[in-house]
């Protein structure tokens, strides 16, 4: 039986952390993750853990120090946003050259510049093809559960990748939910104990972590990093299956929602799906077979699963949402990703981008409908005048 809480996304995630108990947390505030380090620290201060809490200088040096303690065989996780995953940038390409099954929380958050400090993909985005997994959650609970999930997915002999749980920043990191919590002892039977194979302290192995891989072996450490996000996929949806057995709650590599006879279809991530999902229902009532796909994993990502549950004979139109634009002059990364996918697994159907959200621009169930009118108006007129579109642009 679980607890019955009400929390914020931020509270949700140390709660999590509290829970995993982490031999090091090491962090530097940036809005809007400032809270799950505060918070945390709490826990440090009242000896409810018994963590190394770093206090860094910058969020570089939150990454680096993240590093020393995993490949030093320390289970190390951290917190940051935008500007602040930025600043780690060189750390967190080294953090999964190096194998090393770091959890992050990423709150998104639009990157500078010009300066703002409300919720896009943007941060996220920004690394997408650096090597660490990347589940998004929806609401506070889905947060909470990934990074229950995340120790397991990350340390599992066959990926040994770093792992970033993210939320919308402010939307639900600051948002208070009901939530149920798993008792603190099934979340420590669940994680496990870190055992890492090869770590510094070791005397019994001596080693050299990080050294320089030039022409003879980086080619191949890299194709190394790409089949262990491919056995990825495996082992988060074995992991999701032993967390369902143990809460109820399953989790797939994506949510299908009202897609058995959808014809016009939205792909999103994180908390917009919410509101497409009331959207959906609302249009189902006025008799417009809509549907929703919302992406949970998105690296690694699960191309050929997402083209099969797009193809169906029933599905007339999609419409990809992107909160961050690539400015590419070709869409944003996900409708690059599903579009991809599709042509690769040979499935066609009329596929149109949003770009939205960017900023924390809001989002509404009118803004969703709209899009859905536009899909309804693909179908009938059989093409796709422009691809590439906005959402919620102020045309003035």
């Amino acid at each position: 039986m679980g607890i019955r809480e009400r929390l914020s996304g931020n509270e949700a995630i140390a709660i999590a952390m509290k829970q995993i108990n982490p031999d090091v947390v090491a962090a530097f505030p940036i809005t809007p993750s400032t809270e799950i380090p505060q918070y945390f620290s709490t826990f440090v201060s009242n000896g409810t853990v018994d963590t190394e809490f770093v206090a860094v200088e910058s969020e570089h040096s939150a990454m680096t120090a993240c590093i020393g303690a995993q490949a030093a065989g320390a289970r190390a996780m951290t917190a940051t946003s935008a500007n602040g995953l930025s600043l780690m940038w060189e750390m967190i390409y080294i953090a999964s050259s190096l194998r090393l099954p770091i959890v992050m929380s990423l709150v998104n958050r639009a990157v500078s510049g010009p300066l703002n400090i409300h919720n896009d993909h943007s941060d996220a985005m920004g690394v997408r093809d650096a090597g660490w997994i990347m589940l998004f959650s929806e609401n506070n609970q889905e947060a909470y559960d990934n990074m229950v999930m995340a120790h397991r997915i990350a340390e599992h002999k066959d990926v040994q990748l770093p792992i970033m749980i993210c939320q919308d920043g402010f939307i639900t990191s600051h948002s208070i939910e009901n939530i149920e919590l798993i008792e603190d002892d099934k979340v420590k039977a669940f994680v496990g104990t870190y055992k890492p194979e090869h770590y510094l302290l070791n005397k019994k192995e001596p080693m050299a972590v990080g050294p320089l891989d030039l022409q003879a072996f980086l080619f191949e450490h890299k194709y190394q990093q790409a089949e262990a996000m491919k056995n990825a996929k495996k082992v988060i949806a074995d992991v999701s299956a032993d967390f369902e057995k143990m809460t109820g709650r399953k989790y797939s590599f994506f949510e299908e929602y009202k897609m058995e006879d959808a014809e016009h279809v939205i792909v999103c991530m994180n908390s917009t799906a919410g509101t497409a999902k009331y959207t959906v229902d609302k249009l189902r009532s006025e008799g417009v077979k809509a549907g929703l796909l919302k992406v949970r994993m998105f690296r690694p990502f699960p191309a050929e699963e997402i083209a099969k549950a797009l193809s169906k004979e029933n599905i007339k139109s999609i419409a990809v949402l992107d909160k961050a634009d690539s400015l590419n002059a070709a869409g944003g990364a996900l409708f690059e990703d599903i579009t991809s996918a599709m042509y690769v697994n040979k499935k066609s159907v009329p596929v149109v981008n949003y770009i939205y959200g960017i900023g924390g621009r809001d989002t509404t169930s009118e803004n969703i409908e709209t899009v859905f009118a536009d899909l309804q108006k693909i179908n009938k007129e059989d093409k796709v005048e422009n691809p590439y579109r906005y959402l919620g642009l102020r045309k003035e």
